[in-house]
Order: C-alpha cells, then sequence, then structure tokens
C-alpha cells in the first residue's frame, strides 16, 4: 500500500454511532479503491445480490457513492470495515476512488460496526438476521459465537440471572428491531431447522417461507424437496410436492372432540373460568405440543 492519500484516523469515543456518516459528526476523504482491502474475517455478508448490485452500480455512475464507505488503518493498508455492496457496485461503475471514513477500530469495534450495517440494510433475509445478531451477542458479550443462543435462551429461562443484561439490553436498543426477549422467543427457533435447510437459506438464497415448509415434513422427505425448491419453486408448489410425497393418512384424531377443544380453547370465558392449578395443566399441555404442529398453526 502506498501512503498516497493518507489520513490521520478519528479514534472512535463509542460504539454508539460507528457508521454514521453525517457531515457535522466527522469528515470524509477519498481512497483509491485498489488500497482498500477486503475479505476480512469480520464481514457478514455471504451472498451478493447481483440484480441489486446492478441497480445500485447505475446510481452511483449517475450521482457518485452518496454514503462513505467505513474503512480501518492497519500495518498492511486500508481494511473495509462496512460498505462492501457499495465498494463492488462502485468497481462495476468503473470508479477509481470512494469516498471513505477512516476510524481508529479494534477488532471487537469492526465486527460490531460490519454487523450493525448488515442487520439495517433492506430486505434483510430471516437467517441473516438471526447470524448476525448472535455474533453481534457474543461480541458485546465477549463469549464465543457457539454460545450466544444458549445464552439467551438461558436469560429466558431463568430471570434471575442479571450478568450481561445490561449489555443485551443496551445492544438491542441500539438495534432499534426490537428486545431480545422478543428476538430469543420468536426468531431463534428456526435454528432448529434441519442443517441443510439452513445452509440452503445461508448460501442459496432459499426464501423463508418455503425453508418453514421443508423443515416441518417428514426427516425423509426434506432432502427430496430442498432438491425441488431449489430448481426453484414457489411456496406452493413445494407444499403441493410435499403432499404428494406424504399424503394425509386416515384420520385418527377424533374429529368432534377437536372442534369441542378448538371452540373451548377460543372461549376466553371459558379459560377464565378454570381454577390456577386446571390453567397449569392446560399451559403445560399446551407447551408439549411439537414444533410441527405449532409451525402449521402459525402458517395457517
Amino acid at each position: 500500500m502506498t501512503g498516497k492519500g493518507k489520513k490521520p484516523a478519528v479514534r472512535a469515543p463509542a460504539l454508539q454511532g460507528l457508521i454514521s456518516t453525517a457531515p457535522e459528526e466527522t469528515a470524509s476523504t477519498s481512497l483509491p479503491i485498489t488500497d482498500i482491502q477486503t475479505g476480512a474475517a469480520h464481514q457478514p455478508r455471504r451472498r451478493a445480490q447481483e440484480a441489486n448490485l446492478e441497480t445500485l452500480s447505475a446510481s452511483i455512475r449517475e450521482h457518485g457513492v452518496l454514503q462513505p464507505l467505513l474503512v480501518r488503518s492497519t500495518p498492511t493498508g486500508y481494511e473495509l470495515v462496512a460498505g462492501e455492496r457499495r465498494l463492488r457496485a462502485a468497481v462495476l461503475a468503473g470508479l477509481s476512488e470512494v469516498p471513505v471514513l477512516i476510524r481508529d477500530l479494534n477488532d471487537h469495534e469492526a465486527l460490531e460496526a460490519a454487523l450493525i450495517e448488515n442487520l439495517q440494510r433492506e430486505g434483510l433475509e430471516i437467517i441473516d438476521e438471526v447470524d448476525s445478531t448472535l455474533s453481534l451477542v457474543a461480541n458485546r458479550l465477549r463469549i464465543p459465537r457457539e454460545d450466544a443462543r444458549d445464552r439467551l435462551l438461558e436469560h429466558l429461562r431463568r430471570p434471575e440471572r442479571t450478568d450481561g443484561l445490561v449489555e443485551l439490553d443496551a445492544l438491542f436498543l441500539q438495534l432499534g428491531r426490537g428486545s431480545w426477549r422478543s428476538f430469543a422467543k420468536n426468531k431463534l427457533r428456526i435454528l432448529n431447522w434441519p442443517e441443510a435447510v439452513l445452509a440452503a437459506m445461508r448460501d442459496q438464497g432459499l426464501p423463508y417461507t418455503i425453508a418453514g415448509v421443508i423443515a416441518a415434513a417428514p426427516s425423509q422427505h426434506q432432502s427430496a424437496l430442498l432438491t425441488f425448491a431449489l430448481k426453484p419453486a414457489t411456496k406452493l408448489e413445494v407444499r403441493a410436492e410435499a403432499q404428494r410425497l406424504s399424503p394425509p393418512k386416515a384420520r385418527s384424531i377424533d374429529r368432534q372432540l377437536s372442534e369441542q377443544l378448538a371452540k373451548r380453547l377460543s372461549s376466553q370465558r371459558w379459560l377464565t373460568a378454570l381454577d390456577k392449578e386446571d390453567q397449569k395443566a392446560l399451559a403445560g399441555w399446551l407447551k408439549k405440543m411439537p414444533d410441527r404442529i405449532r409451525q402449521a398453526l402459525e402458517e395457517a
């Protein structure tokens, strides 16, 4: 790397606002694209959305790069922290240099800035949200990435455990995507899906709604359904194929009893009339509902 155009790095006083680019907060400079190193371990993006990249590239040809990239100075040059998509689009647009913010960031700060930008992009897929959020939790709590999920679930099970709660509350407030409790209750469950389904979501863009159909199918049919879905196929087509592979069996459920149960469970008056012991027993019974049936009810 050459020293041409190098500016003094700006030390970020706090992680809050790391990727803010308001002119009044900090000035940007320009760097040759060839001076910016990419492919660092903290870059969260896995797949390139080529169609959207072309659209952004066309905009850059007309208006330039409106939001500077975030980079940090290293002993071997400038390393991209946030803005990989803008950088790639600038290359497609034929630019030789791009506007950048140069900040003095350690590895934890660089990872956090990259992940936060990833979470703020439009059209974020749920698997990317889950993965990036867990990486942020691990980074903020200074624990291994594979332990982040267990830590969140443990906090749900054990409200008396308070270590790390201040950090979690602050992180999710900063993200503006709801509380960590809501995230742990409603979104972490997709990591229970088969690994092949999750891999297809991460690496091949399998939509969440279709992935849910495959995950709910009998395990012996999931591989065939995954191949079928990636042709690609629509959700309706995948659902039809799942039904073809596993046709409904003869009813073994008492239809009259199930209808009575549905009627009672939808009656607030009936539910409130139960004593505490019966309410507790009913809650425990519903909690034992298989995930496959619960998911089918949610998607109905």
